[in-house]
């Protein structure tokens, strides 16, 4: 299908495998936890006894919901974000003075607790799980076991998407054997002619309103294979069909409007800890993100998928990608004057595919969090959980019993289902390995308070800054940390505690501060190695990670000015 020009060009453009990439990363944090000053450690306070934390002189930490009697309420109160040393406490009646009048409040005396220089120094005096490390101090250097280990252990923490991903093999597999997609992505490129465009920009809005919705971006790894097919079979190569899910999926999480898993968990965050925020402005700025960055997507993805439909040598592909996607999607090419007609069990097979994807979406959509419980009591009885409450152990189930009803449907015998399926999860084994592998880097992470140790400091000197000069800074923080800790929920989960005051107490914008916070987030995910959805998506289209980066970097530059300008005039 590609011409085969500019041999020496293209090899040139070799580099290391999504396997090194990330090992590398892994190894790099593993060095440079030896490098960074070594973590203390404190005993452990319950919640309970930490209602009042003393910052400074006259100033007051305050963790109930109300205020002490006798306390100006309307005063500004300051959190400890930074140095948030666990505290030995005593009740007591002291002073406090607002500057201008004074009011007495029974409040509780806080006395800051002896500090260990090593975990198991702490332990030896207050027993084992009785110590935490003091917010901010320092790292634990990473033992070289540890740093062996944590493509391992990703395989433990990504285990759910693992078996996803397999069983989309399994039935991918026996779909195949039907002929039934092939032929009928065939029609649907004939019938298309013309109009592959329209289908690009339908396709990336559909995935961008999954994004802003309920963060539709690990459970799209499902569509890899049919849209890269589809805009191969078309022409163009499966570079295109990457793009169309990333960006599009990815466009709507980075603007994620009432996504819980984003934008959910980080107000979530805020109300806990006593933070103001309008959420009708939160999803004003989200929004206006989600459209722009759809639109700079768009515009790249259809700009590229011209240039290469006008000179098939254009592509971005390497020629070995270019052979194996020749190999992986060739079959669905129609050859010149070939008229395809579906049969009636090929109609069936592909009315419980499409059935199964509708269903899969329906499930991950959290409708609960919209006050919808139209599914709670009837949908729960084929898995366990009712649609809307749906994770990845379900969808797994719902693939395996999709698969079964195709096999049926054509007659494939127990043992040509079987071996169909068998042959399709044994495809995914790669994809699984590198989505395991990417986890890896996040293990590490949390295992050496390497973010703990970052987002703490970064706080610190946020502080300093003006507010024109915090937003844009705190956007590459987060930016930073997103490729050390992907996950929206878990960024939101541990950094919104902490920025948020910040801004607060120097009165920024709180609805800027946590959607820098997810849209940082967001646009790393579009690019970042250790997103298991991109690494996993990229390997199920036959595209090279570096290949990606190469042509997405632009795209995901243009879209962190854009986003810098929108979350600054915001905050103006």
């Amino acid at each position: 299908m590609f011409r085969k020009k500019n041999r020496s060009k293209k090899r040139s453009r070799a580099m290391l495998s999504a396997y090194s990439i990330i090992m590398v990363l892994i190894m790099i944090l593993g060095i440079s936890s030896h490098l960074l000053p070594k973590a203390q450690y404190a005993p452990k306070v319950e919640e309970d006894e930490t209602s009042s934390v003393q910052v400074g002189p006259g100033e007051w930490e305050g963790e109930s919901e109300s205020a002490p009697e006798g306390l100006n309420s309307e005063a500004p109160v300051k959190e400890a974000v930074v140095e948030s040393t666990p505290l030995v406490t005593n009740e007591t009646t002291v002073e406090v003075s607002d500057g201008e009048s004074e009011a007495v409040v029974t409040a509780t005396e806080t006395e800051q607790a002896e500090v260990y220089e090593s975990k198991a120094a702490c332990e030896e005096v207050y027993g084992e799980d009785g110590c935490a490390i003091v917010d901010g101090t320092g790292v634990e250097g990473a033992a070289f076991y540890q740093i062996l280990m944590s493509p391992i252990l990703g395989f433990a923490d990504a285990i759910d998407v693992c078996i996803f991903i397999m069983m989309l093999g399994g039935l991918l597999a026996v779909v195949a054997k039907t002929k039934a997609l092939e032929t009928g992505i065939k029609i649907l490129v004939q019938k298309l002619h013309g109009k592959e465009y329209l289908l690009i920009l339908l396709l990336m809005f559909i995935f961008s309103i999954l994004g802003t919705t309920y963060g539709f971006l690990e459970e799209s790894v499902g569509f890899y294979v049919l849209i890269a097919a589809t805009m191969f079979a078309a022409g163009l190569d499966p570079l295109v069909g990457v793009a169309t899910i990333l960006l599009g999926a990815g466009s709507g999480v980075l603007g994620s409007t009432i996504n819980p898993f984003a934008t959910g968990v980080a107000l979530s965050a805020m109300k806990d800890a006593g933070i103001e925020y309008n959420q009708g402005t939160i999803i004003l700025i989200a929004t206006v993100l989600w459209l722009t960055t759809l639109a700079i997507s768009a515009f790249f993805v259809i700009k590229y998928a011209k240039k290469v439909q006008r000179d098939k040598g254009s592509t971005f592909l390497s020629l070995r990608e270019q052979a194996a996607a020749e190999k992986a999607y060739g079959k669905f090419l129609k050859a010149q004057n070939e008229v395809d007609k579906l049969t009636g069990r090929q109609i069936a097979t592909l009315i419980v595919f499409a059935i199964t994807f509708l269903v899969m979406i329906v499930g991950f959509v959290p409708w609960g969090e919209f006050g919808i419980t139209f599914f709670d009591s009837w949908t729960g009885w084929l898995t366990g959980a009712p649609l809307g409450s749906w994770w990845f152990y379900e969808a797994s189930l719902w693939f395996l019993l999709c698969a079964i009803l195709v096999a049926i449907i054509n007659r494939q015998g127990e043992h040509g289902f079987v071996d169909a399926f068998i042959d399709g999860a044994d495809d995914m084994i790669g994809v699984i390995l590198v989505i395991a592998v990417a986890r890896g880097a996040s293990v590490l992470m949390s295992e050496t308070a390497l973010d703990n140790y970052i987002i703490y400091n970064a706080s610190a000197f946020l502080a300093t800054l003006p507010e024109m000069a915090f937003v844009p800074l705190n956007y590459l923080l987060h930016t930073v940390l997103s490729v050390l800790v992907p996950s929206s929920s878990g960024l939101a989960t541990l950094s919104t505690p902490i920025i948020a005051p910040v801004a607060a107490n120097l009165g920024y914008s709180t609805n800027v501060a946590a959607m820098t916070i997810v849209a940082a987030n967001g646009l790393v995910n579009l690019i970042t190695p250790t997103c298991g959805a991109i690494m996993g998506g990229l390997a199920l289209a036959k595209v090279d990670y570096s290949t990606w980066f190469k042509w997405g970097i632009r795209v995901v530059a243009c879209i962190a000015v854009v986003n810098i300008v929108v979350l600054c005039l915001f905050s103006i």
